[in-house]
């Protein structure tokens, strides 16, 4: 059983690195220097559709995806309209490793994910696909995101089918062959891998402590941007894993 002060270890890791965020920024403030925006939440851009995407849509599709803290990216799609389900978790390592201090030792494997169910009929895997590459995290940066170092926060997709493989290298392509991004994208496409759901303090974070420093900070934005640049997209009644805090 976990200690009952396991739940707070995230939160604490998270809020000390927030610290160094913030002093960082005022030392960029002081000398001008330094690029702030590396520092906060990444940047978002506004890309082009995926040229290649789903032919036959399915009543269910699941993907996963990785994109550095997963607070972010789950409180991203939690957001978006058509899907139906948001989990933060585990995959690219062993069932027996898929917990949250081990994982942090980046030696696992294993990066934080998400698991997003939606409605194809609704929005399609290449849709999913544009909000991950635009709002929810920068695909160009490796082994890290924001103030997250480590193969645990790599940029990674685990294509549930070899369509979605395909439309993933496909549209890394597409965007690398434009100059969307200054550098090219460092996405691993990393099939063959299974998903397992974070603990229970990991899930709906975002929602649930949305004056956490970290949140404000890192991932707020992204949901701003979000609703800036797919208003369409946009959904203001988040889908939560287990409901919300009091």
């Amino acid at each position: 059983m976990r200690s009952s002060t396991t739940s707070s270890s995230a939160p604490e890791r998270r809020r000390t690195g927030t610290v160094a965020l913030l002093a960082g920024m005022l030392l960029a403030a002081a000398v001008g220097t330094l690029a702030i925006s590396r520092l906060s939440a990444e940047e978002a851009r506004v890309i082009p559709p995926p040229a290649l995407d789903t032919s036959e849509p399915q009543p269910t599709e699941v993907a996963v995806l990785a994109g550095g803290c997963f607070w972010g990216v789950q409180g991203v799609f939690q957001h978006v309209d058509g899907v139906s389900s948001a989990v933060s978790g585990y995959a690219g390592g062993d069932k027996s490793t898929a917990v949250y201090e081990t994982v942090g030792s980046g030696t696992t494997g294993h990066a934080e994910s998400v698991r997003v169910t939606f409605d194809p009929r609704k929005i399609s895997f290449g849709t999913i696909l544009q909000i991950y590459f635009s709002v929810a995290h920068d695909p160009t940066e490796l082994d890290r995101q924001g103030p997250d170092v480590g193969k645990q926060y790599r940029s990674a997709v685990f294509p549930a089918s070899p369509e979605q493989a395909q439309i993933t290298k496909a549209y890394i392509a597409q965007l690398n062959a434009a100059r969307v991004f200054d550098q090219a994208i460092v996405t691993k496409i990393e099939p063959g891998r299974s998903f397992y759901p974070a603990e229970a303090y990991h899930q709906d974070f975002l929602t649930r402590h949305p004056r956490h420093p970290y949140i404000v900070i890192n991932d707020l934005p992204k949901v701003e941007n979000l609703k800036r640049i797919f208003p369409s997209r946009y959904r203001a009644e988040p889908v939560l894993v287990v409901g919300r805090a009091d």
